[in-house]
C-alpha cells in the first residue's frame, strides 16, 4: 500500500452502478449510484445538479467529487442524476428542460428509487438550480434533511421557503461570501422565516465552489450533518500500487 493525496480528480473504491429513473409521465434519466464497498451505508445523499441551461449536469464538480469520495471516506451512498434534457458522459435524459417545473417529477422519480432500493436515511443534496428544486419540492419526500450549496432564490418563492418553517427536519445552506447571487446578509433576510434553518457563511466562498480548499470545505459540511463520526475527512488515502 502506498498513500496519495486527495486532490480535485482522486477516484476512491465504491461501487459504482449505471441507473435509470423513470419519470411518472414517462421520461427516462440517467444516472449513477455510487456506494461503499463491502459494507452497507450509513445514509444516502440524492443531489439536485446546478442549471442544465448554463452547464449544470450530475457531474459538476462539487457533486462527481462527492460520488468519488464519500462512499469510502463517511459510508455514504450518492446518488446522481441529470434532470430532463439534460447530458453527461453517462448519457442524456429524456425529455426537455422544464424551468423548475416539470423537474418536481424527475426529484420524485430519484426519491422513488430511493425507496425501492431500500437506501437509508436519505437527505437532499441541492446545488444553485438544485435548491430550487429542494425548497420547492423537497418537503414533499421522506428525506432526513436537507442542504442548499449556493442557493440562488430565483425559482423558490419566499412563500416556498417560509413553508420550511414548521418542518422539523434540518435544512443546512451553505452561503460563500462572493456568491454571484445571493450573499450572506442577503440569506439571514430570505431565511428569517425559517428560525430553525442553519445558515453557514463561507468567507472566501463563490458560487461554484472552485479549487480544492471549497471542496473540501463543502464535503466537510455535508458530512458534518449527515455522518459526523466520518469526521475529519482525510487528505491522504492508500492505494493499491497494482
Amino acid at each position: 500500500m502506498s498513500r496519495v493525496e486527495v486532490r480535485g480528480g482522486t477516484m476512491l473504491p465504491a461501487t459504482r452502478e449505471e441507473i435509470t429513473l423513470t419519470t411518472e409521465d414517462g421520461l427516462t434519466l440517467v444516472g449513477e449510484l455510487a456506494t461503499p464497498i463491502d459494507r452497507e451505508p450509513v445514509a444516502t445523499l440524492v443531489t439536485l445538479h446546478p442549471l442544465p441551461t448554463a452547464g449544470g449536469f450530475m457531474d459538476s464538480h462539487i457533486l462527481r467529487k462527492a460520488a468519488a469520495r464519500l462512499p469510502a471516506m463517511a459510508d455514504l451512498a450518492v446518488l446522481r442524476f441529470n434532470t430532463r434534457g439534460t447530458s453527461s458522459d453517462r448519457g442524456t435524459s429524456d425529455g426537455a428542460f422544464g424551468d423548475g417545473v416539470t423537474e418536481e417529477m424527475d426529484l420524485r422519480a430519484a426519491m422513488e428509487f430511493v425507496s425501492e432500493r431500500g437506501l437509508p436515511r436519505p437527505w437532499l443534496v441541492g446545488w444553485s438550480f438544485g435548491t430550487e428544486l429542494v425548497l420547492k419540492y423537497g418537503r414533499n419526500h421522506a428525506v432526513e434533511g436537507a442542504i442548499l450549496l449556493s442557493p440562488p432564490l430565483h425559482r423558490a418563492t419566499q412563500d416556498e421557503v417560509d413553508q420550511w418553517k414548521n418542518d422539523p427536519r434540518d435544512l443546512i445552506a451553505l452561503i460563500p461570501e462572493f456568491d454571484d447571487y445571493l450573499r450572506p446578509d442577503e440569506a439571514a433576510s430570505r431565511f428569517a422565516s425559517v428560525p430553525s434553518a442553519v445558515l453557514i457563511n463561507v468567507d472566501g466562498g463563490k458560487h461554484l465552489w472552485v479549487g480544492e480548499t471549497q471542496t473540501r470545505r463543502v464535503l466537510t459540511e455535508i458530512v458534518a450533518a449527515v455522518n459526523p463520526t466520518a469526521l475529519p475527512l482525510p487528505d491522504e488515502w492508500d492505494v493499491d500500487p497494482g
